[in-house]
C-alpha cells in the first residue's frame, strides 16, 4: 500500500468515527426536565417619565399636533436610532421621551413647519424581548407577541444551522432573583414526545453546536480531497 493510500484510508476512517460520535447527544451540565422550572420574575415597573431612558427596540408612539401623516409609532432599532418622515434618523436611546420630542421639534422646526407641538410616549419596553444564540441561522433580539413556546423562537431565528446539536438546548432566565438554566430536547419536541416548553420575554435561549461537525467540515475544507480520494 503506498503512502497516499494509506493516509487517504486513515483520514476516511477519522471521518466516519467523527461522523458517528456522540456529537449530537444530549450531556452537558445544564439540567433535563427541571420541574421547577417555570415563569421567571416579573419585570420590575419604571415610571415613565423624565427618569426612564429610552433603549434600543423601545417602540414609541409619537404625535405631531395636527399633522397625522408623521403621527405614528416607531421602533428604537438596536443602533439606538428611529427613523421619521422628513427630518430621517434620529438619535433616541439615553433620552427621555420629552427629551426626544423636544429633539423631533427642533429638527421638524429647522425646514419643514413652525413652531409644531410633539409629544412622545413609551408604547412598549425593550424588556419584552427574547434573546436567541448558539447555532442558529440568525442570532438575535426578538420582540415578544402573545404566548410564545421554544420551537416558536427557535423559528423567529430562522432555524438551526447546520451545526447545532437540537439535542441540547438551553433556556436561561432569572427565577426567585437568581439566574437559571435548563435543558431541551428539541428533537424529542419536534416528535410530539415532549412537551414544547414556554418562552418568556427577558429569556435567553442557547442552541448548543457541535464541536465535531465543526471540525469535521474544517478537516474537510483543509485537505485536497480530489488528489487524495483519487489515490484510493
Amino acid at each position: 500500500m503506498t503512502w497516499n493510500r494509506l493516509v487517504a484510508r486513515t483520514i476516511a476512517i477519522g471521518l466516519a468515527l467523527l461522523a458517528s460520535a456522540c456529537a449530537t447527544s444530549r450531556g452537558g451540565d445544564i439540567p433535563y426536565n427541571v420541574h421547577n422550572f417555570g415563569a421567571p420574575d416579573a419585570p420590575k415597573i419604571a415610571a415613565v417619565d423624565d427618569t426612564y431612558k429610552l433603549a434600543p427596540l423601545d417602540t414609541v408612539s409619537v404625535t405631531v399636533f395636527q399633522v397625522p401623516d408623521l403621527s405614528h409609532d416607531y421602533l428604537i432599532d438596536q443602533s439606538g436610532r428611529m427613523t421619521m418622515p422628513l427630518i430621517g434618523r434620529v438619535d433616541a436611546v439615553g433620552v427621555s421621551t420629552s427629551q426626544l420630542g423636544k429633539t423631533i421639534e427642533t429638527r421638524l422646526n429647522e425646514k419643514y413647519m413652525r413652531n409644531p407641538n410633539v409629544t412622545v410616549a413609551l408604547k412598549d419596553s425593550a424588556s419584552r424581548v427574547v434573546t436567541v444564540d448558539g447555532s442558529v441561522r440568525q442570532p438575535g433580539i426578538f420582540p415578544v407577541v402573545g404566548p410564545l413556546t421554544l420551537v416558536q423562537t427557535i423559528a423567529l431565528a430562522k432555524g438551526t444551522d447546520e451545526l447545532a446539536n437540537p439535542h441540547r438546548v438551553a433556556i436561561f432566565r432569572t427565577i426567585g432573583g437568581k439566574r437559571m438554566a435548563a435543558a431541551f430536547d428539541l428533537v424529542t419536541i419536534r416528535r410530539g414526545t415532549q412537551p414544547d416548553p414556554d418562552v418568556y420575554p427577558g429569556d435567553t435561549i442557547v442552541v448548543d453546536g457541535s464541536g465535531v461537525k465543526k471540525a469535521q467540515r474544517t478537516l474537510l475544507q483543509s485537505l485536497p480531497l480530489a488528489s487524495i480520494f483519487m489515490a484510493l
